[in-house]
This record gives C-alpha cells, structure tokens and sequence, in this order.
C-alpha cells in the first residue's frame, strides 16, 4: 500500500510539472506544407493534364520548444525526434475557364508518416510518438490562371487554391505526436511565381489556417477535465527565389518557410495562454528539370526562432512528373 502511494506521489507530482510545462499544452496544430513546395509554385510546369508528384521528407529535432523559445524539458530528457513523410499526390489541370480566366483543378494529397521519438531516459509522461501510419488527407479544388507573358518569355504566374484536411490520420490520445490530427482544417492559400528576369524568380504560397474541434482530446487536456479542444488559426507561408545557372536545365536559390499562430488554443472553448506556435526555417535548394515533364526537387531547411514546437532541420526531395 505504502508503495502504492509512493508511486501515486510520484506520478502525480511528474504531471504537474508536465502541465506546467507549455510543451504539453501547446503543438496542437496540424501537419501542414512546411518547407514542400518551393520554387516555381505559381503554375504546373507543364500546362494542363495530369499529375503525379512525390515528396520525400526528412525531419529531426533534438529540442522541444517553450512558449518563451527555451528548453521545453528538463536537460535529462534529452530528446531526439525523427520524422519521415511521404506525400504522394494527383492533381488534375483543366483547360477549361470558369472564372475570370481561371482554370479549374483538383488536387489530392494522401500522407504517410513515420514517427519515432526517443529519450535520454524513460519516462512515459514525456511526449510520446505514435508510429507509422496514414497521415490526414489534402483535398483541393482550385483556380490556376496562365502565365501573363511578355516580350521575352512568362512574367507572373498564380493559383488559388481551397485546401480542406480531413481527420483520416492514424490517431491516439494518449499519445502526443500523431500522424493524425484527429480534427478537420480549412487550409486556403495563394500561391505566386513572379519572372523578375529570364533566370531570376521568385515564389510564394501563402496559407490561411483554420481548424475545427478534436472531440478526443489528448492525456494532458483530459487531465484538466477537457472534453474538446481545439487548436488555434494560424498564418504559414512558403518562399523561394531560384536563378537559371543553367537555363531550362537547372536552377538554384535559397528556400524557407514562416509559421505564426495567429490565435491561442481552446479548452473547452476556452482559451489557453501561451499556447501559440510559431516557426521560421531557411536553406538552399535546387530543381532539375529533366524535361518538361519531369523534374526534380531538393531543399534544406535550418529551423530558428521557434516557440511551442519541436526545433530541428528538413531535408526534401520531390519528383513531379506529367503525363
């Protein structure tokens, strides 16, 4: 009994000291486009048809943030998170306008993802991972306008684009990082490439974030007598600027990403203080285009002032191809 107690002391002193902790309360926002889309984003690359695009992504992380940009768990965790994703997606460009020049697509994503987190000690009360399983899937109707051209060749290039994520991710709550974010989001954004010479470029997709409520919450919300959650609305966007060293073959620039969660997380539609998110990654990339239907895509990505989320690197490739 006397053992039983003792280890009740200890368990119950551990989570509090977890709840206090905002690494807990916080890195509730979906698995969104950080870092996979970066040059040349304002059109298809080869006019309409079909599409099949596959991404490979490698994320590690070895420090889990605050809400203050500190350590979120004690030195003796020593954390470890390693992450591989794979998006395998279908798009569809029609030739056909619908709305002010507009041209009507579809875009589907279907994510797979591996989780693996580890730890310097053992410690259940630590964030813990899931493992590998299907991801939330991306679907998008969108509107790609053509290039406006001038003497020499395309100027600007741009595509609206309703993205939606459902919750068919694989999911658990007793466990902190999911595949699955176990909510749906609205995920609009608009995506530019302006031609600033015949070899200079620049792009941008920009997202607007929005995210319906998780009727399931996570062990740490429980805890605090939650029945729902949900996670804030956040801005995030993409850029990168590549310059043509050989034209029409390859190009190389710098790449990066934002993230700000515009809105604290709610507990039963209550807000929680100090629970946004926010993110900055940059690095070098490059596209090979091996034709016009083929091409192939590398970048890197250094993550720096973060806060409520994991800091670490990306490394991605994707392959686009048209038939």
């Amino acid at each position: 009994m006397k053992k039983f107690v003792l280890m009740s002391i200890v368990f119950f002193a551990g989570f509090i000291f977890l709840m206090g902790n905002t690494a807990t309360l916080a890195y509730d926002l979906p698995a969104v486009n950080l870092g996979f889309t970066s040059f040349l984003d304002g059109g298809p690359p080869a006019g309409p048809g079909f599409y099949f695009t596959q991404y490979l992504q490698y994320y590690t992380s070895d420090e889990l943030k605050n809400s203050h940009g500190k350590e979120a768990l004690p030195s003796f965790a020593d954390e470890d998170l390693d992450a591989w994703i794979s998006l395998t997606q279908f798009i569809y460009q029609s030739d056909k306008d619908i709305l002010a020049g507009g041209k009507w697509g579809l875009d589907v994503i279907i994510p797979v993802v591996n989780l693996n987190m580890d730890y310097g000690t053992s410690n259940s009360m630590f964030p813990q991972d899931n493992g590998t399983g299907l991801g939330d899937i991306l679907v998008g109707p969108y509107l790609q306008w053509d290039p406006i051209m001038g003497k020499k060749g395309p100027i600007f290039m741009q595509r609206i684009e309703l993205q939606m994520i459902f919750p068919t991710g694989k999911y658990d709550k007793d466990k902190e990082l999911n595949p699955g974010s176990n909510f749906f989001s609205f995920n609009p954004y608009w995506a530019g490439t302006l031609f600033l010479t015949q070899r200079l470029t620049a792009s941008t997709r920009i997202h607007y974030l929005w995210n319906a409520r998780n009727n399931a919450p996570g062990r740490q919300y429980r805890a605090l007598g939650a029945h729902d959650t949900r996670a804030g609305q956040a801005f995030h966007m993409n850029f990168a600027m590549a310059y043509a060293v050989i034209p029409n073959r390859l190009r190389v620039g710098i790449n990066g990403y934002y993230l700000k969660q515009l809105t604290k997380m709610e507990l039963n539609g209550d807000s929680l203080s100090n629970t946004e998110e926010k993110v900055f990654g940059i690095g070098p990339g490059l596209v090979y285009h091996f034709s016009k239907n083929d091409h192939l895509f590398f970048n890197m990505y250094f993550e720096s002032n973060v806060e409520n989320r994991s800091e670490g690197n990306r490394f991605n490739v994707r392959w686009v191809h048209h038939f």
